[in-house]
């Protein structure tokens, strides 16, 4: 189990460094090199063969496992998954990913898929998923009182959403564009008034939902990524 012994490795430039350990580990596992249920090498060892920081190692690997192409288990390390359902997300995952600064499309997603799962969510949201929403509109509304940035609060937030409306594969796409997007997510939430306008689009979008108001929280979701878009398309 593991790499090939004899795979070739290119030593990764200083650009976009750990997209380059993703596509080379990528294109092992499409082309069968590395297959289902084999262990990757430890984190150290990993880093040591693509030549990279063990950071870079890791933002690669996080990349991959939101592809669903590798997952962490407990005692095993690494594995690479069984494709299955997954398969249907990586080659939206992988076009995000190589083409991280198309911020403009990557919002345009979002405006496709997040106003359907905030009104999914209002008619398939558990007891247990509405309070988790309340929690974190909590925590984000503490963060902005004291000064603080929610950044995590804010992605957290939109993922809940996703989870509320049942749909594993959605969930994925979801994380994926979270992840893409956090940069500009964390200069946009410095720029004054912008963490009070999230915060309050997150209230509206929490209430529909609450109320189980499907086309409220279409609507609520659509402002609030409108509003974002223009302050997020402004800055890059």
């Amino acid at each position: 189990m593991g790499l090939p012994a004899k795979a070739e490795f290119e030593a990764i430039r200083k650009t976009k460094v750990y997209e380059g350990v993703v596509r080379q580990l990528q294109d092992m596992i499409h082309d069968g090199l590395v297959k289902t249920g084999d262990k990757l090498p430890p984190e150290r060892e990993l880093a040591a063969m693509f030549q990279v920081s063990r950071s870079s190692l890791r933002d690669a690997i996080r990349a991959l496992e939101l592809m669903g192409l590798v997952e962490p288990r407990q005692g095993e390390g690494t594995v690479v998954c069984d494709l299955s359902a997954d398969s249907l997300v990586n080659p939206l995952a992988n076009l995000l990913v190589r083409n991280r600064r198309l911020v403009a499309e990557l919002l345009d997603v979002r405006r496709i898929l997040e106003p359907a799962l905030a009104a999914r969510a209002a008619s398939h949201a558990s007891a247990e998923d509405i309070a988790y929403l309340r929690d974190i509109l909590r925590r984000h509304k503490e963060k902005v009182r004291v000064g603080e940035l929610a950044i995590d609060e804010d992605s957290e937030f939109h993922y809940a959403i996703a989870q509320a409306a049942k749909n594993s594969v959605v969930m994925k796409v979801v994380d994926v564009l979270m992840d893409l997007l956090r940069k500009s997510r964390e200069r946009s939430l410095q720029l004054a008034g912008r963490p009070q306008r999230s915060l309050a689009g997150h209230a509206r979008i929490f209430r529909a939902i609450q109320k189980r108001d499907a086309e409220a929280a279409d609507a609520a979701m659509r402002r609030h990524l409108n509003e974002i878009e223009q302050i997020i398309l402004k800055q890059e």
